[in-house]
């Protein structure tokens, strides 16, 4: 990769979208014969004609391809194609179906073992139907996938997806990982469910920036927000980055706030998310120099408010 012009980091800005065309979304189905699963998708496709590098989004615990379409709108924007999977099992069905007094009950038993691996097989099976999608004349996706270029994402449940098709080690083998992603933006990350978090995290190659907030405790789930922090330590240097919110609970990923919130929302949280996460798309999944330097800079801190925290090795 060639050096960036001085004027080209000076001029870069993540959250910039003045003058791009505004995306469109199709929402598809990808069939998984063998395990006879139906896996929703909703693809926000730029507007422009050419191939685009690809984002996979994985919902948390009760969510749907419907969520977080603040994230598919801009990365879109910026010239992704974003693909966010419905996971049937832990989806929004989970709570939909269920009522009220029994929800959370509900919730609690799809944060399951058997909802993982649905999850981590669902993840390959949509990379593959994208691979056929873009080689299939006369689909809509036809040659608008750049499949060399594969980022994965999630927040929750759907960041614990991403960690494990990314490179995290289970028992001593990535039993997981998907060698088509090349990059992954992890909200709300899960520590070591057993064993050292070094055994886990010690050997993950693919460049990993995950986000956190110092108020994300899962209710659902009974994670506290300093189990994400083992996380980051336990990671090998080399473009690994990570983000905590300051006073950001655990919708500060999401669209909206949720039942048991304490805290005000900070609006500039969102805007921290699409830059950094942006400019981390842009470094990895584009190999663009000025989006690298100004991640490995001081471009973070025009972003940032006091009391966030922002680390990288």
């Amino acid at each position: 990769t060639l050096p960036a012009a001085a004027s080209d980091v000076k001029a870069y800005d993540p959250v910039n979208v003045a003058g791009m065309s505004n995306p469109y979304t199709i929402d598809l189905t990808v069939s998984d014969p063998e395990r006879k699963r139906e896996i929703p998708v909703r693809v926000y496709v730029p507007g422009s004609g050419k191939s685009h590098a690809v984002v996979l989004f994985s919902h948390g615990l009760g969510g749907s391809r419907e969520g977080n379409s603040f994230l598919g709108q801009h990365w879109a924007q910026r010239g992704y194609v974003v693909v966010f999977l419905q996971h049937p099992g832990s989806d929004e069905t989970v709570w939909k179906e269920t009522r009220p007094l029994f929800r959370k009950m509900a919730m609690k038993k799809a944060a399951s073992l058997e909802n993982m691996l649905l999850r981590v097989k669902d993840v390959s099976a949509v990379i593959t139907e994208l691979e056929a999608w873009n080689a299939e004349t006369g689909h809509r996706l036809c040659g608008r996938l750049d499949l060399t270029s594969i980022g994965m994402s999630g927040h929750s449940f759907g960041a614990a997806t991403t960690q494990a098709v990314s490179g995290q080690r289970y028992l001593g083998r990535a039993w997981f990982e998907d060698t088509r992603i090349k990059a992954a933006v992890i909200m709300s990350p899960s520590g070591a469910n057993r064993g050292s978090a070094e055994k886990a995290f010690g050997q993950v190659t693919v460049p990993w920036l995950l986000m956190t907030g110092t108020d994300d405790d899962s209710l659902i789930a009974d994670t506290k927000a300093g189990e994400r922090l083992t996380v980051f330590p336990a990671l090998p240097a080399g473009s690994k980055y990570e983000l905590v919110l300051d006073m950001a609970e655990h919708s500060a990923f999401a669209d909206r706030a949720l039942p048991g919130d304490q805290l005000e929302r900070n609006p500039n949280h969102h805007r921290v998310i699409l830059a950094l996460s942006t400019a981390f798309w842009d470094a990895y999944l584009l190999r663009d120099p000025a989006a690298r330097i100004w991640l490995d800079s001081d471009g973070p801190e025009s972003v940032l408010e006091k009391g966030d925290r922002w680390q990288k090795k």
